[in-house]
């Protein structure tokens, strides 16, 4: 009997510790795919934007993004459905004709603004520079779920919305006075402009979706589906508008080179799979996968395009890791619930991982 007790209790210690273990790795895996991802997806933009000759357009690549995100999540509903053809299509049917649909026609709208001002900042600034100053979302969603959720930040919290906008401004300071040469066809007051427009939208579109989330209970991949299709049709408008007579005289795909389809496979499914494995990795992991994504993206920047590191800069960028750190750490009081702090990292992508979350979540819980 006490032999069958040991043998037991050592059955369920070595359970426990390989159950540990493995959430252990899978943490620090999550940890390097959010830090490659936000990293090389800036980085490659650039990069590509950069090439000479004949120019892909960003109107284009934004509505390929989406048609991509739309098809992979269908084949993930498929799998769900066990490749029942029959039950995928009534599924996504219902999905499209939903009464709330609409409701998503708003934060679709917005993201496709953010994705195509995305692809202008990034043209015409640094790469680490616009890393930096994009955090600057993190201030919108704070104040915008202040506002619309009624959400509450620690006092910690607020000091750091406070650092994170102080570190923004010095580095938007170095680039006004920096000696650096300014590439051919950038403007950094554009650039500017569009980034802070961009953090403003991500700030509204997450707060304003994750509304929308709390009372639906559609999953996930179906919502993305439903985003997917505005997405699509609002990306295309926009490509019709501004790129209409280019796409007519030259084509869809006109500029569009192995790397550039790279950039694109990365915006797609970089953020689907950074949804994926979020569920392992908490608020001060993101926190930390953000601070080392601008570390990493100011020293490629400077083996890459020459950018030059003043102590400006230095001081700005060391602010703004400082202040994302610690906007992530929980709040100490325990009636307060960690999702304002969550919400620090609600792009499009942030608003689908707290869903996936709230999904799979609960039922772990539960099983």
């Amino acid at each position: 009997m006490a032999d069958g007790k040991t043998n037991l209790v050592a059955a369920d210690g070595t359970t426990s510790r390989g159950h540990i273990e493995m959430n252990f790795k899978l943490k620090y895996i999550s940890l390097a795919v959010l830090v490659v991802q936000n990293a090389s997806l800036i980085l490659s933009i650039q990069y590509v934007r950069m090439l000479p000759g004949e120019k892909f357009l960003a109107t284009s690549a934004v509505v390929m993004a989406e048609i991509l995100k739309v098809l992979t999540c269908v084949l993930i509903i498929l799998l769900q459905k066990r490749f029942n053809v029959k039950e995928t299509i009534s599924c996504l049917v219902d999905a499209i004709l939903q009464k709330d649909v609409l409701k998503l026609s708003v934060p679709s709208l917005i993201y496709t603004l953010q994705n195509n001002l995305q692809y202008i900042a990034i043209s015409n600034l640094p790469a680490a520079t616009f890393q930096v100053t994009y955090q600057l979302k993190i201030l919108t969603t704070a104040i915008f779920s202040v506002l619309m959720l009624k959400k509450t930040l620690s006092k910690v919290q607020w000091l750091s919305l406070l650092l994170l906008f102080v570190g923004v401004a010095i580095v938007q300071v170095q680039l006004g006075g920096s000696k650096q040469e300014v590439r051919a066809n950038q403007n950094n007051a554009v650039g500017l402009a569009a980034v802070i427009i961009s953090c403003m939208s991500s700030g509204f579109a997450g707060v304003y979706f994750e509304k929308i989330l709390k009372g639906s209970s559609a999953s996930v991949w179906v919502r993305n589906v439903q985003l997917g299709i505005f997405g699509t049709a609002l990306g295309m408008l926009a490509l019709w508008w501004n790129d209409g007579a280019t796409v007519t005289r030259l084509g869809f795909f006109s500029g569009y080179t192995s790397m550039v389809w790279c950039v694109i496979l990365n915006q797609t499914f970089g953020g689907l799979l950074v949804a994926v494995v979020v569920k392992y990795a908490d608020n001060i992991l993101k926190g930390f996968a953000t601070s080392f994504s601008i570390i990493i993206s100011t020293v490629m920047s400077i083996y890459l395009f020459a950018f030059h590191v003043d102590q400006l800069f230095i001081a700005g960028a060391g602010l703004v890791i400082g202040a994302v750190y610690m906007y992530s750490l929980p709040k100490s009081t325990p009636n307060l619930n960690s999702s304002s702090s969550s919400s620090s990292m609600r792009t499009e992508e942030g608003c689908k991982v707290e869903a996936f979350q709230t999904k799979f979540g609960k039922k772990e819980k539960g099983s």
